[in-house]
């Protein structure tokens, strides 16, 4: 059945009129997609609301593209529609998308400025008052941002969302004293988020509260599977202020374990590095490029002879030259199945060992 009016719908459109010129297209094209939306076909639903706006520009038109927008995360889109609305004639959903749209675009300033404007007329939309109370601790205004979240809690206490954005606010205010409470009474709200903790964690740091730095650090630690940088870091650094050494020197050796670069990326990263600096002639800065790939890959046998060659012709080191043709020979030799391309670097390494004077000043210059 639904295939059918779809059908039916779908040869109706094809041959509506111009904008305005049809009530019944229009109302054929809103039932449409309202049906797609209540079956949560955002991608049919589109197809309608366009087909729809393109008849007629009115507000109900533009809130139903806007929430087809905004539920395919197309947030641009959907401010763009809402923006042009006037506030008195936005649903509060429909405020919440243009406010929120902002938001998850990163633009913090169109954010601020709605979600005010929304704040006005719904205070008590906890999750508009923590992100406007965080917005504008962002925006170095946390003492305006502190006005919304703790006038909110006057009448709710327990809203998690609001008192995270609380502590985080008084945390960037850098009052830790006043963060730290709010963070003890998240956690105390059955909020276990590692960043609850470790906020709380470096908060006691921060007041010289060593004794509880540690145990909320050591749980924020262990919440993150013992692989979170900072907290292994700061967690070393209050173990050594309390003179636990050994358990300090522990998490100090993590924190280095966790900060290694991934050894693959970094292999490919100082290849091509080397290669765009070589094939642009600023040959000292391939050498050192190439040089921090051998810390990656140290059997990498094309680099060894790439780096002698640099040496040789272009930086005039006769000395480093040999010194890595040798290196090269020796890893090449290792090779059990040499590619024939190999074979003929180790030969010519070989006889530029045997017939060159690398104390020589003079190099041949590769043309």
């Amino acid at each position: 059945m639904k295939l059918i009016l779809s059908f039916i719908t779908l040869a109706l459109l094809a041959v509506s009129p111009a904008r305005g010129e049809s009530v019944d297209s229009l109302k054929i094209c809103m039932q449409a997609g309202d049906s797609c939306m209540r079956e949560f076909n955002t991608f049919e639903a589109l197809k309608y609301f366009r087909q729809a706006y393109k008849m007629v520009d009115n507000r109900d038109v533009r809130l139903k593209l806007a929430d087809c927008y905004y539920k395919r995360a197309n947030y641009g889109r959907a401010a763009e529609l809402l923006k042009n609305v006037p506030e008195d004639s936005l649903s509060h959903e429909s405020f919440r998308q243009l406010a929120l749209s902002y938001q998850k675009q990163g633009d913090l300033d169109s954010y601020i400025y709605w979600a005010t404007q929304l704040v006005e007329r719904y205070p008590m939309d906890g999750e508009i008052v923590a992100g406007l109370t965080l917005a504008l601790a962002q925006k170095n205004q946390p003492e305006k941002g502190l006005t919304y979240g703790l006038n909110y809690s006057l009448k709710d206490l327990n809203n998690i969302m609001v008192n995270r954005a609380i502590a985080d606010a008084y945390f960037l205010k850098r009052d830790f004293i006043a963060a730290s409470i709010w963070y003890e009474q998240l956690m105390e709200q059955d909020d276990s988020t590692f960043n609850t903790i470790y906020s709380a964690g470096m908060c006691f740091a921060q007041n010289q509260d060593l004794n509880r730095a540690y145990k909320y650090l050591q749980l924020a630690m262990v919440k993150s599977g013992m692989q979170h940088f900072g907290c292994a870091y700061r967690l070393g650094i209050v173990c050594n202020d309390l003179h636990s050494y050994d358990e300090g020197l522990g998490y100090l050796d993590l924190a280095l374990e966790i900060q290694k670069p991934d050894t693959a990326v970094m292999k490919a990263i100082t290849l091509s590095q080397g290669e765009a600096y070589y094939l642009t002639k600023q040959y000292a800065k391939a050498v050192e490029a190439w040089k921090r790939h051998l810390e990656y890959n140290p059997g990498s046998v094309a680099t060894y002879y790439n780096i002698a060659s640099a040496y040789y012709y272009f930086l005039d080191d006769s000395q480093q030259s040999k010194a890595y043709l040798e290196r090269f020979l020796q890893v090449a030799r290792k090779e059990e199945n040499p590619t024939p391309q190999l074979k003929d670097m180790i030969e010519k390494s070989e006889k530029l060992l045997r017939t060159t004077n690398f104390g020589s000043k003079a190099k041949p210059k590769r043309k």
